[in-house]
């Protein structure tokens, strides 16, 4: 799974990608901090079933911390988009390039305003419209690949397949297509699309292909009404205020033993007795966390990886009575699964070989015996059978 980070320049997204991935990247307060994309692991997180099911756990592929789990997500920052990026304005389109490869995307503005699209400082700059513009870039250069092969695409009388063809690298789907045609009100045989036409296509795949939510970063530097206004501008778009600077602040302190802080929490506590200039930061930084529900950045991560891309944690295990794989590890991996997978999706994503001779699967609560069809809910424990091992 990959979430994408972009927004126009001097936003915080590569701000907000340090404080997901605990990666040093260049930050500052200039346009194209970022020339190449930046590529690094965060974490989503749930509560653990070790607590429900009386364990202790032992992880492989994540970390648990006092019943939370903390389970790895691929994060990619690419840089800032101008007007114009799809033309190669800024620092080019090859990162919208790059952002085509991401499951979902979480768009990144200056909530407080204090930055215009180019990434200058200014005062009372509308955000809103660095959201409208970012996905008109993405829909003029997904409309510009499909003119570019509009002659062979009109030779085709399968469309659809055609389409899936030219766009599965970009982890497009046969499915995706057939929903951006109907909600484009677009044929796809004997296609002969202009400009706009294209345009209103690229528009809807993106709806299906490339969800997103909006981070409001710069909260705590907001006017109180900021993100309300910037809600009633954008119906139907999901908007969550974040500060990033504060949640990597805090992720600094943590690791130098300053405080102790666990992502996504509300409060914190000093751990060692500090001068007045920190000790005032911190205090600053505690009043954002308890009046705002947090940083909201690990809400945010969150947000994208469950709602929006509507997965569910599931933990597979070759001992149903000790809920461990075959080397004692309790509750070793929690792995994420899409709503609507089966048992042996499951399979599949643990290895080929399982899948192949899967006979059945276990759940390890009831020891009940599931067919293969079997629609896996959050929190399920599952134990596979199969021929192979």
């Amino acid at each position: 799974m990959l979430i994408g980070l972009v927004g126009a320049p001097n936003k915080g997204k590569s701000t907000l990608f340090s404080a997901m991935t605990a990666i040093d990247v260049q930050i500052a307060d200039y346009a194209f901090t970022t020339i190449k994309p930046n590529l690094g692991v965060a974490y989503a997180t749930a509560q653990c079933v070790d607590g429900e099911l009386k364990v202790k756990c032992t992880p492989r592929n994540s970390m648990c911390i006092n019943g939370t789990r903390r389970i790895p997500i691929n994060v990619i920052d690419v840089a800032g988009l101008v007007p114009g990026a799809h033309l190669g304005k800024g620092m080019g389109n090859q990162f919208l390039g790059d952002l085509m490869s991401a499951d979902a995307i979480i768009q990144v503005v200056d909530l407080s305003g204090k930055t215009d699209m180019g990434g200058a400082k200014v005062d009372g700059s509308d955000p809103s419209i660095e959201v409208e513009m970012v996905q008109s870039e993405l829909a003029e250069w997904l409309s510009d690949i499909i003119l570019k092969h509009m002659p062979q695409l009109g030779r085709r009388s399968d469309g659809e397949a055609a389409f899936f063809e030219l766009l599965s690298g970009f982890r497009v789907t046969l499915d995706q297509i057939q929903k951006a045609s109907s909600r484009s009100f677009l044929s796809l045989s004997s296609i002969n699309w202009d400009h706009k036409t294209a345009k209103r296509f690229s528009t809807a795949l993106l709806a299906e292909n490339k969800p997103f939510v909006v981070a409001a970063n710069k909260a705590d530097q907001a006017d109180e009404k900021a993100l309300g206004n910037l809600k009633s501008r954008l119906p139907g778009i999901e908007v969550i205020a974040c500060s990033a600077a504060i949640e990597l602040a805090l992720a600094k302190a943590s690791n130098k033993g300053l405080i102790e802080y666990f992502p996504g929490a509300t409060d914190f506590k000093m751990l060692k007795e500090l001068p007045q200039e920190q000790k005032s930061a911190l205090e600053y930084m505690h009043r954002y966390t308890s009046g705002h529900n947090g940083t909201g950045v690990q809400e945010l991560l969150n947000h994208a990886v469950f709602r929006i891309l509507k997965n569910i944690v599931v933990y597979p295990v070759e001992d149903e009575t000790h809920y461990s794989d075959h080397s004692g590890n309790i509750l070793p991996d929690a792995i994420l699964m899409r709503q609507g997978s089966t048992a042996y999706n499951l399979a599949e994503k643990i290895h080929t070989d399982i899948a192949k001779g899967m006979k059945y699967a276990l759940d390890a609560r009831s020891k009940m015996r599931l067919q293969k069809e079997y629609v896996l809910r959050d929190r399920d424990v599952i134990k596979i059978v199969s021929t192979s091992r």
